[in-house]
């Protein structure tokens, strides 16, 4: 492919040019700009283009008429050479560099105080626990309950001790109960046999 045919590209933006040609657009006012979007130091005199959205250098910054530096739309030596229109464009510096400064630095400094929104999320209900979960729990932080100081297995051993002879009577009279069911709460069954006497005539 011959360098005739080959396609152009868009070529580096210089920063000086030498170009006596104006856009007859009006001119740009830097004001109509936020303070982000241009640069007002003269070694890197520059701003975005409002045509084609990229940084383009402004020629002349400390002369007495400032404009764009000719440029192409595209990335240099990459997209197709296609001339923005802001080209050449006027640019009115109506602002002190000292209040552009002071407005990006505010711009700045508040960008860096905000905060992340924190999303707080509702608390999830536990479901009410059932009667004999409560009286499990009660009977389980009793257990737990500290002690004087004494040893769990010695006290178990003194509460046995205290119910031992209640226990003992109860195993004895269950013992000596007849081989059948007998109704709770039923009164005792007489150990010993009874002989009913007729009342006398």
């Amino acid at each position: 492919m011959s360098a005739s045919t080959r396609e152009r590209t868009a070529r580096p933006r210089r920063s000086r040019t030498r170009s006596r040609n104006i856009s007859g657009r009006p001119p740009l006012a830097v004001s109509t700009l936020k303070p982000h979007q241009y640069d007002l130091r003269p070694v890197c005199a520059s701003l975005i283009c409002p045509d084609c959205k990229t940084w383009v250098p402004i020629t002349g910054i400390q002369a007495k008429r400032q404009k764009l530096v000719p440029h192409d739309t595209g990335r240099a030596g990459k997209d197709a050479a296609v001339r923005c229109q802001g080209s050449n464009r006027l640019v009115t510096v109506d602002i002190e560099f000292e209040k552009w400064q002071e407005r990006l630095e505010d711009g700045s400094a508040e960008t860096t105080g905000r905060r992340r929104t924190t999303v707080r999320r509702k608390p999830k209900i536990q479901p009410v626990p059932a009667v004999s979960q409560i009286a499990a729990q009660k009977q389980t932080s009793s257990d737990d309950e500290p002690s004087d100081g004494r040893p769990l297995w010695l006290l178990r051993k003194m509460e046995w001790a205290s119910t031992e002879s209640a226990v003992r009577e109860t195993e004895t009279r269950r013992a000596a109960l007849p081989d059948s069911d007998a109704p709770l709460g039923a009164p005792l069954v007489p150990l010993t046999t009874l002989h009913p006497r007729r009342p006398a005539r």
